[in-house]
């Protein structure tokens, strides 16, 4: 890792944060901004005295916009998900689109007999189906089937755009899709179900539904793209107390996988429903949770920037902050 020394200083880099599951990714960039736009790692000392006492705007143009420091992030994670989210800041940020296309891997908990609009917890219910025949057994039958190079359709609710419309507009709006969603070559080098839960879990369905008409829209659009459409719910019998199977995959994935439609699809495979209720991106290209090769680095815990947001704490021996010395100790400079 290269040394960041005081003769260097200020330098430009790429680290990477451990994404907490709640926020936004850009209310994390802004977060980290203000911190970085006062430090004297990545700003030199005009600059910083002209800024003191400045609040830092992020989207500034102009002489407000030359006195910011620029920061960004390598590819962005649902409010719903945590873990990796790489920061680069000053010429970093020229290097962050590498990671858009880069190996990841991710752990993710499906929970079956649910089918929700965004594929995800954070949706409406749109179907639900079956779930008590699935087992363990029937799972890992299924996995080759999503495992290599295969062709994935991402989800209408996204905002991927067809004809300069983004596709969730077509679904909620109820208009017709002009063509069939396009699918996509991606790869998923591997494919493992790492912990069978079973009803042992607290995870429950979304008490939001979509509304008949929602559905009768959902249902316009996609039939705009395709020959047969049926978002009708296949319900079943339940004991009150038991709550439906939920199992959670590891997966190691090209650039541009859907995990949500991987879950969505293995669901369908067998007979059933399902959305994700957790997803943790555990590496996104070099930058990982928890090193495993030589070429990996550690990300900074969020809690760091999170408490220094609110008070920095003393500087050591050589004038750094706690939240300083964690970004020079996992810092790439660029």
């Amino acid at each position: 890792m290269p040394k960041v020394s005081l003769s260097a200083l200020p330098v430009s880099g790429l680290f990477g944060v451990v994404k907490p599951t709640g926020p936004t990714s850009m209310s994390i960039i802004h977060d980290i901004q203000q911190l970085v736009a006062r430090s004297k790692l990545f700003v030199d000392g005009e600059k910083l005295e002209k800024i003191k006492g400045k609040k830092i705007v992020p989207g500034r143009r102009g002489k407000h916009a030359r006195e910011a420091i620029k920061i960004g992030q390598g590819g962005t994670l649902d409010p719903l998900a945590d873990g990796v989210l790489v920061i680069g800041v000053g010429k970093g940020t020229k290097k962050l689109s590498d990671f858009l296309n880069c190996t990841k891997e991710y752990q993710t908990t499906c929970l079956l007999g649910c089918e929700t609009d965004s594929y995800d917890s954070e949706g409406a219910r749109v179907r639900l189906a079956p779930w008590q025949h699935v087992s363990r057994e029937q799972i890992e039958a299924a996995l080759p089937k999503f495992t290599g190079e295969i062709m994935q359709t991402p989800p209408i609710f996204s905002a991927l755009k067809m004809d300069g419309k983004p596709l969730y507009e077509y679904a909620r709006k109820g208009i017709p899709l002009p063509r069939p969603i396009d699918p996509r070559k991606v790869t998923v080098h591997s494919l493992e179900i790492v912990e069978w839960l079973g009803h042992k879990h607290s995870y429950a369905w979304p008490e939001k539904q979509l509304s008949s008409e929602e559905k009768k829209a959902m249902e316009t659009a996609l039939k705009g793209g395709q020959d047969v459409v049926s978002i009708q719910d296949e319900p079943e019998e339940l004991p009150s107390d038991q709550p439906p199977t939920a199992f959670v995959l590891k997966m190691k994935v090209s650039g541009g996988t859907y995990v949500r439609s991987i879950v969505h699809d293995l669901a369908q495979s067998v007979g059933s429903a399902g959305h994700v209720v957790t997803l943790t991106r555990s590496r996104q290209g070099r930058f990982v949770i928890e090193p495993t090769e030589d070429e990996d680095r550690s990300c900074v815990p969020w809690k760091i920037f999170e408490q220094a947001a609110t008070d920095v704490g003393d500087v050591d021996s050589e004038g750094w902050t706690e939240w300083e010395r964690e970004v020079i100790q996992r810092l790439e400079v660029v």
